[in-house]
């Protein structure tokens, strides 16, 4: 399973490799990384793209944020799943999230072991 975390913050990757090494050596899913909304979807433009299943993003980014980046998202690449993460949980940016479709949203600090059932579903370990 490919997942793409979109988010500003440089130590994000060190972060998600780290919660998820168990998965990560298992082969279970593929971890990539876009630092912008316009990276992102230059990724999903790009060869690999495709195989995207799950793209969790951030909503405050510089330029264009997660929200308008989940909208473009689901207008140009309706197949991956796409879940907003937040450090400022607002009851605004859970509804614009949900009128643009979003198939989650989470805050921060990231909850990692709802974020593992949310991925492989309740069963998960």
């Amino acid at each position: 399973m490919r997942i793409l975390i979109v988010d500003d913050e440089k130590d994000i990757p060190l972060l998600f490799r780290q919660r998820f090494r168990k998965e990560l050596r298992a082969g279970q899913i593929e971890l990539e990384f876009a630092f912008s909304a316009e990276e992102a979807l230059q990724h999903m433009a790009g060869p690999g793209g495709a195989e995207v299943v799950l793209i969790l993003s951030d909503i405050n980014m510089p330029g264009m944020n997660g929200l308008d980046l989940l909208k473009v998202l689901k207008q140009r690449f309706p197949a991956p799943k796409v879940l907003i993460i937040t450090a400022y949980d607002t009851k605004e940016k859970y509804d614009t999230a949900m009128k643009y479709k979003a198939d989650g949203f989470m805050t921060k600090p990231v909850d990692f072991e709802a974020l593992r059932r949310h991925i492989f579903g309740a069963d998960s370990d």
